[in-house]
C-alpha cells in the first residue's frame, strides 16, 4: 500500500477539545509498505488519509508494529510517550492531498522544517483554516478563550504566565532543529520554515513557513513566505523579498545561487544565478530599468521582469540619475566566498 507520508504527534487542545497544535518527533516520509501493513493490522488503519487519536492499547499497538518491521526510531518515541496524559494522534497520509484537520497540517510543516521535502514540494492549499490562532507562552499553546483563566490562576500561584506571541505558527525550533545550522533569535523562524545546512541566521534574520534555504547562506533579512534562497547565497542586513501572500500574486520568488541581497535591498522577481542586488535598491517585476553594456553604454530600457532567472547580473541605482540600471555581474562568487569562510 503506497505512503507519503506519517507521524506519531503529542500536542495540546483547548478546555473545548479542539487541537491546538502537534509535535512531530520523527516524520516519516514515504513510509515502508510493511510498516502500513502492520498498522493495518494493529490498529486498523484502513487507508485513505486519515488522523487517528490514540488510546492507550492502540499506543502499545503502535509500538508492536514499528518494532515488527525495525523501525526503531519511532518505537523509541512510543516508549517515551507511555503514559503521558498529553492528547496522542497518529497522521497517516497515504496521498499529498490538501490538509484536512490540524494534525495533518503540522504534519506537513514538520516534514518541511525536518528538511525531509522542499518549499513548494507539497500541498498546504487550505491550510490557514485549520491552524487556530493560539496564544504560545513559557508553558506552552494556550487557546485564546481560555487565555484570561490560566493568566489568573498562575497569579493566584505567584507566577506569570508569559505570552511571547499570538499567531497560527509557532516557532521551528520548539519542533525541528535540523543539523548544521545556526540561528541568533529562534522566534524568528516559524515552523514550516526549511533551513538549509550550512544556513546562519543573524537576530535580525526572519524565515516564514513554505520558504528557506536550500543551502549554505547567512539570512541577515527577510525570507518571506514561499521564497526559495539557493545555496551559496545570501540575505544582507534588513533586506526583504517579496512572498507570494504579499504581492508576488502567481508569480514564485526565488534567488538562485551565489547570490547577494545588499543591506536593505528588496526582491520581487525570480533571481537568477550569480546576481547581486546593491544595498539599498528594491527591484520588482515591474522597474524599468536601464541595460547598460560592458563599456557602461546604454543598451535599452526594460521590465526586470524580462531578466526573471537569468545569470550574472548586476542591479544598481545610478547615483547621479536615480535610475535603476543593471548590468553583468563578475564579483558575486568571490564576495559570497569571503562571507562563507566563517558561516
Amino acid at each position: 500500500m503506497a505512503n507519503f507520508a506519517l507521524g506519531l504527534g503529542v500536542g495540546t487542545k483547548s478546555s473545548a477539545g479542539d487541537w491546538l497544535e502537534v509535535y512531530y518527533n520523527a516524520p516519516l516520509l514515504n513510509a515502508d509498505d510493511a510498516l502500513i501493513a502492520a498498522l493495518t493490522e494493529q490498529i486498523g488503519y484502513a487507508g485513505g488519509n486519515q488522523t487517528i487519536e490514540l488510546n492507550a492499547s492502540q499506543l502499545k499497538a503502535l509500538e508492536t508494529a514499528f518494532l515488527s518491521v525495525g523501525a526503531e526510531e519511532q518505537a523509541e518515541v512510543v516508549e517515551i510517550l507511555e503514559g503521558t496524559r498529553q492528547p496522542l494522534v497518529l497522521c497517516i497520509l497515504e496521498t499529498d492531498a490538501a490538509p484536512q484537520t490540524t494534525a495533518e497540517v503540522y504534519l506537513k510543516l514538520s516534514l518541511l522544517s525536518h528538511r525531509l521535502v522542499q518549499p513548494h514540494g507539497i500541498d498546504l492549499s487550505g491550510m490557514f483554516p485549520l491552524l487556530p490562532n493560539v496564544a504560545w507562552t513559557n508553558e506552552g499553546a494556550v487557546a485564546l478563550e481560555d487565555l484570561p483563566r490560566r493568566q489568573l490562576s498562575a497569579r493566584a500561584q505567584g507566577r506569570v504566565l508569559d505570552v511571547q506571541s499570538v499567531d497560527k505558527f509557532p516557532k521551528m525550533a520548539n519542533y525541528a532543529v535540523p543539523a548544521g545550522i545556526r540561528i541568533g533569535d529562534a522566534s524568528r523562524i516559524r515552523l514550516g520554515a526549511h533551513v538549509g545546512e550550512g544556513t546562519t541566521v543573524m537576530h535580525e534574520g526572519f524565515i516564514n513557513f513554505n520558504a528557506g534555504t536550500l543551502g549554505v547562506s547567512m539570512v541577515e533579512g527577510r525570507i518571506s513566505a514561499g521564497v526559495v534562497v539557493g545555496n551559496g547565497s545570501d540575505i544582507g542586513g534588513g533586506a526583504s523579498t517579496m512572498g507570494t501572500l504579499s504581492g508576488g500574486n502567481n508569480v514564485v520568488i526565488s534567488v538562485g545561487e551565489n547570490c547577494l541581497l545588499g543591506a536593505n535591498a528588496g526582491l520581487g522577481l525570480p533571481l537568477g544565478d550569480r546576481c547581486t542586488i546593491e544595498a539599498g535598491l528594491y527591484v520588482t517585476g515591474g522597474s524599468k530599468v536601464t541595460l547598460l553594456d560592458d563599456q557602461n553604454n546604454e543598451v535599452g530600457i526594460i521590465k526586470a521582469g524580462e531578466l526573471a532567472g537569468k545569470p550574472d547580473l548586476l542591479f544598481r541605482r545610478n547615483s547621479q540619475n536615480g535610475r535603476i540600471e543593471v548590468k553583468t555581474n563578475k564579483s558575486a562568487i568571490e564576495l559570497n566566498a569571503e562571507l562563507h569562510k566563517h558561516n
